[in-house]
C-alpha cells in the first residue's frame, strides 16, 4: 500500500477513534504530498512521498528546538506529539554507528581525504540513506571523518 493510502487509512481509524490531535497530523501530512503532487502535475512515486514526510519531519524538528530556547513548553509538547505520528510513517532510522559504517565507505570508495571533497561524499552517501537517517548528523559525523 501506498503512504497516500495508508494515510487515508489511518485518517478514518483516527477519525473512528475520535483522536483529533492524530487526526490533524495525518490531514497536514497528506496534504503536504498531495500538494507536492500538484506541483508535479502527477503521482508521487514512492521516493518522493518520503522526501515531503522527511521535510515535515524535519520543519517540526526545527520548529522544536526553537520553541525549546523561547521556553514555549506548551507548543514543545504538541510538536512532540506530531513528530511521534510522522515517525510511525518514516523507515526505521539509522542508529549513529551504522550511519558512521556507511560514512567509511563512502569514503574509501570516493577517495575521500579531506574537507574539499564533502560535497562529493555527501552526493554519494545521502541516496543510500535517504529517510533513514537526519543530513545533519550525517554532515557533522563526516566532518570529523574528514578534517
Amino acid at each position: 500500500m501506498s503512504l497516500l493510502g495508508q494515510l487515508n487509512q489511518d485518517m478514518k481509524d483516527a477519525m473512528r477513534a475520535k483522536d483529533k490531535a492524530r487526526l490533524s497530523v495525518i490531514r497536514m501530512v497528506k496534504a503536504a504530498i498531495q500538494n507536492e503532487s500538484i506541483k508535479k502535475g502527477d503521482e508521487l512515486d514512492s521516493e518522493e512521498e518520503l522526501t515531503v514526510l522527511s521535510r515535515e519531519f524535519k520543519q517540526r524538528k526545527e520548529s522544536m528546538v526553537e520553541f525549546k530556547s523561547a521556553e514555549r513548553e506548551d507548543l514543545v509538547a504538541s510538536l512532540e506529539a506530531e513528530l511521534q505520528v510522522i515517525e510511525h510513517y518514516l523507515p526505521t532510522q539509522l542508529t549513529e554507528e551504522e550511519v558512521l559504517v556507511i560514512v567509511d565507505e563512502v569514503i574509501a570508495e570516493t577517495g575521500a581525504s579531506s574537507k574539499a571533497d564533502f560535497g562529493k561524499v555527501m552526493k554519494v552517501i545521502l541516496p543510500k540513506v535517504k529517510g533513514k537517517a537526519d543530513g545533519s548528523l550525517i554532515s557533522k559525523l563526516l566532518k570529523q571523518k574528514l578534517s
